[in-house]
């Protein structure tokens, strides 16, 4: 029960999210792939609505407060550099595409972020991120048991 709840704890944490919980999940546990995606996935799509709930209801509250402002003000400008040119040009798959990446500063935080500052809708914030988060899913996947079974066949040998 611990692990899973480790698998889970790093799914919503943010930086972290799917791409450190399925790793995670692969090289520490004993779940089989289908548990390990399908925990990650749910848990961070679940992630979605939630933080655009709390962007769009309280985040005027918090940046009243000069460090959290300051430190949103910093994470608004690169995230929207980051994904203005996606958005732009592919609209919510756009958005998706950016969420998926499966690198530090995208994925959902981020992409609620972006979502919120562009003004998406919420419907289309979330469809954008259910499918960000199963191609994020499916990629880290496929480098996570590529990597295991090239590991365990180096020690093998």
């Amino acid at each position: 029960m611990n692990k899973l709840l480790t698998l889970i704890i790093l799914t919503l944490l943010p930086f972290f999210e799917l791409r450190a919980s399925i790793p995670y999940g692969v090289f520490s546990t004993d779940f089989s792939l289908a548990t390990i995606f399908a925990v990650a996935v749910f848990f961070n799509i679940l992630l979605a609505p939630i933080v655009y709930f709390f962007l769009d209801k309280f985040i005027h509250l918090f940046l009243r407060i000069n460090i959290i402002n300051k430190i949103y003000q910093k994470l608004v400008t690169r995230t929207q550099r980051k994904v203005h040119k996606y958005v732009e040009k592919y609209g919510v798959l756009g958005l998706a595409l950016f969420i998926a990446v499966p690198l530090p500063g995208s994925g959902v935080y981020s992409g609620a972020l972006a979502a919120y500052l562009l003004g998406f809708r919420k419907r289309d914030f979330l469809l954008a991120a259910a499918i960000g988060v199963g191609l994020a899913a499916i990629i880290v996947l496929l480098i996570s048991t590529a990597g295991n079974t090239i590991f365990s066949s180096l020690l093998k040998t």
